[in-house]
């Protein structure tokens, strides 16, 4: 990362952490993916079972291996057999004690914006699990909430469809949004979290290098 981009974050992070804390999220900004890692497990109590949503920041930090290492009750989707089982897991987990994910953008004034396809990740942000982690780089913090909803749809999103062998949306071909309808559309579901419903539930970690897509 260039040494100017740096800076950028560490001055323009502790001032979205401040927007996010007036919307009511618990949130925390520190410079390193190591201290994000190390934050998470300070978040997550020793009873809690633990799942997430596909989330490449995660495996990008090595965070299920840590939490693995630490002993926690872990539910993971990917270790299910069949798909009715990996669907049942996936269902389990919206009961889970906390639930980590990262967020597709970030406004500058503290809104979270989240695509999903299935709509398990955006459904656990919502309600269920008693706690929500979201840990994102200062590289999908954009401006504005518009900004944040295009960075979403324009960026994130056709980057997303790139990991999926076999889908057939127009972005998996051409690595642009069409706005597309198509049965493999991995955008069904748009999520603005505006603020915290239960104060504190999500606890937003921001993280001052580039971090998922």
């Amino acid at each position: 990362m260039l040494e100017m981009t740096k800076k950028m974050y560490d001055k323009a992070g502790p001032k979205v952490v401040e927007a996010l804390k007036k919307r009511s999220f618990e949130a925390f900004y520190v410079s390193t993916a190591q201290e994000a890692v190390a934050k998470v497990l300070t978040l997550i109590p020793k009873e809690h079972t633990v799942s997430w949503g596909g989330t490449m920041t995660m495996a990008e930090v090595k965070m299920q291996a840590k939490l693995a290492e630490a002993g926690y009750t872990l539910i993971d989707r990917d270790t299910g057999k069949t798909p009715e089982e990996r669907d049942a897991m996936m269902k389990k987990a919206l009961t889970c004690g906390t639930f980590l994910m990262s967020s597709n953008a970030v406004s500058a004034d503290g809104q979270l914006v989240n695509i999903d396809g299935n709509g398990n990740r955006v459904a656990a942000l919502c309600f269920g699990p008693d706690s929500v982690i979201v840990v994102a780089g200062m590289n999908k913090v954009a401006p504005n909430l518009e900004s944040a909803i295009s960075r979403a749809r324009n960026t994130a999103a056709p980057a997303n469809a790139q990991r999926f062998a076999g889908i057939k949306t127009p972005c998996a071909v051409t690595g642009l949004c069409s706005d597309c309808i198509s049965p493999d559309c991995i955008c069904s579901s748009m999520v603005i979290t505006r603020t915290c419903h239960t104060p504190g539930r999500i606890k937003v970690i921001l993280v001052g290098e580039d971090l998922g897509l």
